[in-house]
């Protein structure tokens, strides 16, 4: 599914996304009760690597345990395209397990991530299709061989003996058992979800059959929660009737991740209603939540190989914490009465420019009273790619001689954005070089800036086209402007 698409984007080949959402306005995701010892998370191919990321990164959070369909051990990739494409999926005899445990043991002990201790007593369900053509069934034996080093065999559950393609199974719905193909959801006679379920959290009562309720699935204001970063302005969740706002029952929360290509722009809402996934959740008071990629993302793919991030797989990743913060505001409830919506933050005074070169800017602001951190935006477009802590930032990659705007918006704890700034104008400095103006910058900055534009998750250059490769922050290129809105891959003398 999914990763063929990738391989695609890693040959040069840009692909146009397209889809439509869901009808009804979206909501602001509700804090519900929930036990938090009960916080567990599964996904497929690329949602099932994130799912692992999420699982280990987030071990205090998810400690109860995960399930992975079509993934690969934690940090498989290493931050690289080719290591996702290659060693991860098609030739999994290469992912060097040992080095990745060493990785994560590191990582834990350095705080990035947490303590691996937490995942002692996890729970895992392994799922891989023999007939998988995309994540071949080696990573998820070098998956089962990885978690090996934190989990007790006896909790593990590997399941590869279904004749499936790159699928999330079930027992009714979807493709041909044996076919590839969008959805990506296959009747196999085979209930994956709740296999997945009743090994985590143990015996459950008789799935749901019947039509389940339409005012159960909610979409909810992803936007407050993050920024572009290849994410979805909304998601959405399934909340049985005793787990809503003012019900009385103590509820468990499962997180769901979809599979590249497989968010609602691309098969509408089928992920989120028929993998099976709800009817289990409408009979044991488990809420499900669907957090949504972006068709911005490349190939709708969630950041697994670090095309948003560097710290993709660590806390600090932005989709990661993005996932994290929106289970601590679901999991916030006490019961009993519907939480207000948060209190919109004011819009921070005293934003300025100074200090100019001819390719940054500095940007300051005075702080606001309740403020997690801050977002700036350059020409109404959000510039820095992780939230900032200061009232200060500094803008590179610029053009020289430009004249930019620049707006702040306050953000809460969950990254809620509050009023935005009055604007504040600067111009960069005169660059040299004989009339040519050479910038320096990372691919996302380049876009930003104006300098390029992005299409099927690479970038290229403005008026040359030139393919400058993904787009993300850690990616440099030097462009040099040879005429009006007119760019090409190069340097000044």
């Amino acid at each position: 599914m999914a990763f063929n698409f990738i391989r695609a984007a890693a040959a040069g080949a840009a692909m146009a996304l397209c889809g439509t959402g869901g009808a009804l306005a979206a909501v602001n995701l509700p804090a519900l009760k929930i036990d938090k010892t009960q916080t567990t998370v599964s996904g497929l191919s690329s949602g099932g690597f994130m799912a692992v990321q999420l699982h280990v990164a987030y071990s205090a959070t998810f400690a109860k345990g995960a399930g992975v369909v079509a993934g690969g051990p934690f940090y498989c990739a290493e931050g690289s395209v080719v290591n996702a494409t290659g060693r991860c999926m098609a030739s999994p005899a290469g992912i060097p397990t040992s080095t990745l445990v060493s990785t994560t043991n590191t990582w834990a002990s350095q705080g990035v991530i947490d303590p691996v201790a937490n995942l002692q007593n996890s729970k895992v369900y392994l799922f891989s299709g023999t007939l998988d053509s995309v994540v071949k069934t080696g990573a998820m034996d070098a998956l089962r061989t990885y978690y090996n080093s934190f989990v007790p065999t006896a909790n593990v559950v590997y399941k590869k003996d279904i004749a499936a393609e790159h699928a999330m199974v079930t027992d009714d719905y979807g493709n041909a058992c044996s076919t590839k193909g969008a959805p990506y959801i296959s009747d196999c006679n085979f209930d994956l979800a709740g296999a997945m379920l009743q090994h985590l959290y143990g015996t459950l009562n008789a799935r749901n059959n019947a039509t389940l309720p339409t005012g159960n699935y909610i979409e909810f204001n992803q936007s407050e929660f993050i920024s572009n970063h290849g994410m979805a302005t909304t998601g959405w969740a399934y909340v049985p009737q005793a787990c809503q706002a003012g019900g009385s029952a103590t509820c468990k929360l499962h997180v769901v991740l979809h599979g590249c290509k497989q968010n609602v722009n691309d098969v509408q809402q089928q992920y989120v209603r028929n993998t099976g996934y709800n009817r289990w959740a409408d009979t044991n008071n488990i809420v499900m939540l669907y957090p949504q990629t972006s068709t911005a993302a490349t190939n709708s793919c969630w950041d697994w190989w670090g095309y948003d991030s560097a710290n993709y797989s660590k806390k600090s990743g932005p989709q990661m914490a993005a996932i994290k913060a929106m289970v601590d505001r679901v999991s916030s409830g006490t019961g009993g009465t519907t939480p207000p919506d948060p209190v919109a933050l004011p819009a921070p005074t005293g934003v300025s420019t100074s200090g100019a070169t001819a390719s940054s800017m500095a940007i300051g602001w005075a702080a606001v009273t309740g403020a997690a951190s801050y977002n700036v935006y350059r020409n109404a477009n959000k510039v820095n790619a992780l939230p900032v802590t200061a009232t200060s930032y500094t803008d590179t990659g610029l053009a020289a001689s430009t004249t930019y705007s620049w707006t702040v918006r306050a953000a809460d704890a969950n990254g809620a954005e509050g009023a935005t700034s009055a604007a504040a104008s600067g111009t960069t400095l005169a660059g040299s070089g004989g009339g040519s103006t050479c910038t320096t910058a990372s691919n996302y900055a380049h876009t930003t800036a104006g300098r390029a534009y992005v299409y099927g998750g690479y970038t290229f250059a403005l008026g040359s086209n030139q393919s400058m490769g993904l787009w993300n922050i850690f990616v440099n290129t030097t462009l040099k402007q040879t005429s009006p809105n007119y760019y090409v891959i190069g340097t000044c003398p």
